[in-house]
């Protein structure tokens, strides 16, 4: 019995060495557990896109910055993007920084800096953007870039379009529908490519509701030129037209002033134009330039960032009209009317669904 009580005495005191051993290869583990989480912290920094979504704390947080080739407040297509990366900010956890440009010599500088203060991921648009970041994408490899609203081919940038001639198809085809005339006008910024998708679009719409109509076209030859677009809005008013699309950015002011000088009918661009002359400016044309940012962000954060091209149409909410895809504060023009919209609806889904299939210039040539 003694000898029994000796081993289980001898037994207790081994397992209790044992344990006191284990103790201490238990706190290397933990300095080991530590290194780990670090180096994982570290991968997830380095990655393009860490588990930050929902504000979640741990490890760093992404950074990005939004590098504009104009300043903020000027066109409201660049105002939108400010606007979706503040939400996804708020949403995601991620440190974001607007960076707005004053002129292209300054935005390439920029560019570089948002590089030189390591942000994660860089976001940037238009093609006055193209040069500048195909120098500085190709210098930084390593370093994930975005392009909205223009295709750009290289390895680490993300090319995000929009096929806006699916919503100008909707814009044309309700001009079709409102015009008394028979004669319908668009005064367009530039005659470039990724414009061409605007007035193709908006003449198929046009020919689909109303086929004897006549369609002007105009350029002013810049974004920025509000009286040269007033001279324009006003001859096609002369040669008739009863409703004419500002297609030319801030130069829309133009055609706006000429439509409340005239009566004529009118729409916008990329936001809600409508709330500024609701009798006049019937509809507006959008580009929710405010969502594909958010929804970049929102990949990159939550581990999903890929490359190559991103397409927004209507079917993905990235282009629409006011009243047809989108609500709208200002009151329904009786010169549109529920029934013409309840029409456009359906031609919006006819195009969403594949039984309209509207035409990409840009895929004729």
């Amino acid at each position: 019995m003694k000898r029994a009580f000796l081993l289980v005495l001898l037994a207790v005191l081994v397992v209790s060495l044992l344990a006191a051993c284990g103790g201490g290869n238990s706190g290397n583990n933990g300095n080991s557990e530590g290194n780990n989480g670090s180096n994982a912290s570290r991968n997830a920094n380095a990655g393009a896109g860490a588990d930050n979504a929902g504000g979640d704390t741990e490890g760093p947080k992404k950074r990005v910055a939004l590098v504009l080739p104009e300043k903020i407040g000027v066109n409201a297509f660049f105002t939108q993007m400010v606007d979706g990366l503040n939400q996804a900010a708020e949403e995601f956890g991620v440190e974001v920084k607007t960076i707005e440009s004053t002129d292209p010599a300054a935005f390439e500088q920029n560019l570089r800096a948002a590089v030189a203060d390591n942000y994660d991921l860089i976001i940037t648009s238009s093609f006055t953007a193209v040069d500048a970041l195909t120098v500085v994408a190709a210098e930084n490899p390593d370093k994930p870039f975005a392009i909205i609203d223009q295709a750009f081919d290289a390895p680490n940038v993300r090319s995000i379009e929009f096929r806006e001639h699916e919503a100008a198809y909707l814009l044309g085809a309700a001009a079709g529908l409102v015009t008394k005339t028979n004669t319908v006008g668009a005064v367009v910024a530039m005659d470039i490519p990724l414009l061409s998708k605007y007035t193709s679009g908006f003449e198929q719409g046009l020919k689909a509701t109303n086929p004897d109509a006549k369609f002007l076209v105009n350029y002013v030859g810049n974004f920025t030129d509000p009286a040269k677009a007033k001279e324009l809005a006003l001859l096609q008013y002369e040669q008739g037209a009863d409703f004419i699309a500002g297609m030319s950015a801030v130069s829309d002011n133009g055609v706006f002033e000429a439509a409340k000088e005239k009566g004529f009918l009118t729409s916008g661009q990329d936001v809600d134009r409508t709330v500024e002359d609701p009798e006049h400016i019937i509809l507006s044309q959008l580009k929710e330039t405010d969502t594909v940012v958010y929804e970049t962000v929102k990949d990159f954060a939550q581990g999903n960032f890929t490359f190559g091209t991103v397409n927004y149409g209507l079917k993905e909410n990235g282009v629409g009209l006011t009243f047809v895809t989108a609500e709208s504060p200002s009151p329904l023009s009786d010169a549109l009317g529920q029934e013409n919209v309840e029409t456009l609806k359906k031609i919006r889904d006819d195009i969403v669904s594949g039984a309209i299939t509207v035409i990409n210039p840009l895929e004729q040539q």
